[in-house]
């Protein structure tokens, strides 16, 4: 072993060897000691900051150091005068004053919550409610629908139910009876072919086809059940189930199940007068029974104890029909003590079991399937309502109920026509037509739906003029005109979505009205920026009072829209201002002068 000298009698080759160890070492501790000291720093600031989600600066607090104890036992209950109008009370504790959030929350339309993050009490405040999606990619009209895949239209609290007869959400928005509105049912169309491409596959379960899948019916004396040949099936092979009942339930043909989370029931069915179709659920925590009946009648819903009915229609009787129903959303709208309420219990789907099918009276059924979900039928359901419901001279879809936007704005009456309306139509039957492969009632039904697009809302279009220099198309076509910017944007899409899908022959309109539509919204964009928020119209203009301030969901949504939209048109302007916009969400304002 070779030993290093350092002492006179070393040589120098062994001087050099000496230094560059001892070099060595000095470098290995420089560089522990900068970690360690790195992490303590990192830690202490993490431990002070209080949370976990990142690095949030303190906010300075003032005390009175005076006697030499803890200012904040040292507190005083005070009245602050807010603008000399009136009082609250509030708390000096050294030289900070507190005031009660609960005024704070009203008076600055801000929101807070307390919560338990790692075991310690915090307060989080924010400015807005509204949620911003950034955009994944660029904007594909074939493809999800903004961030349509996280709706769920047909649970909201102004969808009365889907309509047993047309597969489609009937709502209660404003009139209380219930009433079509093709925004509303475009929207749930469009919801369902988003989630078909988000969500994994659908589990399925077939449990009667009269020909493979036969299930263990139990038919009563003096009941009937034949598998038999019936022609007019429109799908699968020609075998079905035909059944013969009396008229009470004691005589029903009757289906035991035990079948859980998949609650979406897909079915054929010819019923003849008199005859029913019934699904019995149980919710599994508290076992009361539900029992949700199909049945011949021009019928929305109707709920008598613990049975709730949905009509097919009376011209259903003794034809075949396809009936594509989420049993726990038809159970919720009918929940019989939550159904005169604007409010009702959500139930939770894993809640619900399926314990019984019955039939009662004479027909036939086919095809009866139990799944996770049915996606891609209720998009078809929402793309043949347009192709039913669509005004064949306007080429639009009106709306069947009052409308008055406001003080100031003239009504409008049944049967008017919304740009928002047609724009959504237009991007569900775009879709369709690409999903179908090629399906020309679609196309055609979107391409009509261009026509109100160049008549004037005065003549009872959708288009009106700012200014009478830029064309804008009206989510509600008042008088005056009223420019909403969030119907204006869907509308746009609309446009865009047809262009893009229609061949090239048969879209130059549909790009010309997107093309003109976006330069009036880069002319116009900034009158919408009030400097903390946006402007839900222009009425603070037309009608010449104070801005109608969007709500922050609405707000949202508006940001939500330019960054799609910057996906397609590269116009610095845009991406700009929903970044500006997005801003006044966490409370950042423009600058005073």
């Amino acid at each position: 072993m070779t030993a290093f000298k350092n002492g006179p009698g070393a040589s120098a080759d062994q001087k050099t060897r000496f230094f560059l160890v001892i070099m060595r070492l000095n470098l290995k501790f420089l560089l522990i000691s900068l970690c360690v000291t790195v992490a303590l720093i990192t830690f202490a600031l993490w431990a002070n900051c209080g949370v976990g989600r990142g690095l949030v600066p303190k906010w300075p607090i003032q005390h009175n150091g005076e006697g030499g104890g803890n200012p904040f036992d040292q507190t005083e209950e005070i009245d602050c005068i807010i603008n000399q109008e009136y009082a609250v009370g509030c708390r000096k504790e050294g030289e900070e004053v507190y005031l009660p959030f609960s005024f704070l929350q009203k008076y600055f339309d801000v929101y807070g919550s307390l919560n338990v993050v790692d075991g310690s009490r915090r307060f989080d405040w924010t400015h807005s409610y509204g949620k911003v999606n950034y955009p994944k990619g660029a904007y594909d009209p074939r493809g999800i629908f903004m961030y349509f895949e996280n709706y769920n239209v047909e649970m909201r609290d102004r969808v009365k139910c889907i309509s047993a007869l047309e597969g489609v959400p009937i709502s209660t928005q404003w009139e209380s009876q219930g009433y079509c509105y093709a925004t509303q049912i475009a929207q749930f169309g469009l919801s369902h072919y988003s989630k078909n491409l988000t969500e994994p596959e659908p589990r399925r379960k077939v449990v009667e086809d009269a020909d493979r899948e036969l299930a263990p019916w139990i038919v009563p004396k003096n009941s009937t059940m034949n598998r038999t040949i019936d022609q007019r099936i429109p799908r699968g092979t020609n075998m079905v189930l035909s059944f013969s009942t009396g008229k009470s339930f004691d005589t029903a043909v009757v289906l035991p199940m035990d079948h859980v989370l998949d609650l979406v029931l897909s079915v054929d069915v010819l019923l003849k007068p008199n005859s029913t179709l019934c699904v019995t659920l149980q919710n599994r925590e508290t076992q009361r029974l539900y029992h949700v009946y199909y049945i011949l009648a021009d019928l929305l819903i109707g709920v008598q104890d613990e049975n709730i009915y949905y009509g097919i229609g009376l011209n259903s009787t003794g034809v075949w029909k396809r009936l594509t129903r989420d049993l726990f959303v038809d159970l919720q709208k009918g929940l019989p003590q939550y159904v005169n309420t604007d409010k009702r219990r959500k139930m939770r789907r894993t809640e619900l079991k399926v314990v019984e099918v019955s039939l009662l009276g004479n027909g036939s059924i086919d095809n009866l399937t139990l799944s996770t979900s049915e996606h891609i039928a209720h998009f078809y359901d929402a793309a043949e309502w347009l192709i039913r419901h669509q005004d064949p001279s306007s080429g639009g879809w009106p709306i069947p109920v009052r409308r008055k936007l406001g003080s100031g704005f003239a009504e409008l009456a049944r049967g008017w026509y919304s740009a928002m309306a047609q724009g959504h139509a237009i991007s569900l039957l775009a879709r369709a037509y690409y999903h179908s492969r090629g399906d020309q009632r679609y196309l055609r039904a979107a391409l009509d739906g261009l026509k109100l697009f160049r008549i004037p809302s005065y003549q009872g279009g959708v288009l009106a003029t700012f200014l009478g220099k830029y064309a804008w198309y009206e989510e509600y076509p008042t008088t005056p005109h009223s420019f909403v910017l969030n119907g204006f944007i869907y509308s746009l899409l609309g446009l865009y979505d047809l262009n893009s899908t229609a061949p090239a022959n048969q879209s130059n309109e549909a790009a010309m009205l997107f093309e003109q539509g976006m330069m009036s919204l880069k002319k116009m964009l900034l009158l919408y920026d009030t400097g903390s928020g946006t402007s839900y119209d222009l009425r603070h203009f037309t009608l010449g009072i104070a801005p109608n301030l969007a709500r922050w969901d609405y707000h949202a949504t508006h940001v939500n829209q330019l960054l799609l939209l910057a996906t397609i048109d590269p116009d610095p302007l845009i991406v700009q201002t929903a970044e500006r916009w997005k801003n006044y969400m966490v409370g950042k304002r423009a600058q005073h002068n």
